[in-house]
């Protein structure tokens, strides 16, 4: 499809037809443009990768599974430093 580029403030800006959207499944506002390979991309966002660890967080506190866990991941060299 050949589209116009158009002033908007002081960018430029493509108009993506409705049925595009939809066929994509975009359903947010929020959208990644990159530049690949000399074209513009434009894809939906990934998935926030820290989605739901705030719930996780509450119910490992609630099962009391927030243990300290930096003894078991101390190296060697830890025996030397004093804290």
């Amino acid at each position: 499809m050949k589209t116009t580029l158009r002033k908007m403030g002081n960018s430029t800006g493509v108009i993506i037809p409705k049925a595009f959207l939809t066929e994509l499944g975009f359903e947010h506002d929020d959208v990644e443009m990159t530049l690949e390979d000399g074209a513009i991309v434009i894809r939906q966002p990934a998935k926030d990768a820290r989605l739901g660890w705030a719930q996780a967080s509450i119910e490992l506190s609630a099962e009391q599974g927030d243990v300290l866990q930096w003894p078991s991941i101390a190296n060697r060299a830890s025996e030397d430093v004093a804290w």
